[in-house]
């Protein structure tokens, strides 16, 4: 299933050139995977709740194109594998049809004492 989530460039998002600064990419895929796995059904606040949390572990990532001021941007999330420990993610950021990054993100739970934890059974269901 592909999750797709619109992001409008701002003045604040970008460098001196008006150029999206590189950075802020980041930004834009962690908004779209929050969404996504909240439109899975997946309380994040609950998680914390009952004592756990996801963090990013890796994150690969190509800056392809540049992105400008003012740019609507769509970011497209599909999930490339779960296992018991770590959920991975391929995400793109585009432009129209132009590819202007590309992530693959790799994501796991953990608890609140910073130990990593199985990813709860009621997660891997969702995804």
């Amino acid at each position: 299933m592909k999750h797709v989530y619109p992001v409008q460039v701002f003045y604040e998002d970008t460098d001196m050139g008006g150029v999206v600064y590189h950075a802020n990419y980041l930004k834009f895929i962690e908004r779209a995977r929050s969404d996504y796995v909240r439109k899975l059904g997946n309380d994040q606040n609950a998680m914390r709740d009952d004592g756990i949390v996801w963090v990013v572990r890796r994150i690969e990532a190509d800056y392809l194109a540049p992105a400008k001021f003012e740019d609507d941007l769509i970011v497209e999330t599909t999930v490339a594998s779960v296992s018991g420990v770590r959920l991975t993610m391929d995400q793109i950021v585009k432009r129209d049809e132009t590819e202007v990054f590309r992530a693959t993100v790799t994501a796991v739970c953990m608890n609140a004492q910073g130990k990593p934890v199985r990813l709860p059974a009621e997660i891997r269901a969702l995804l």
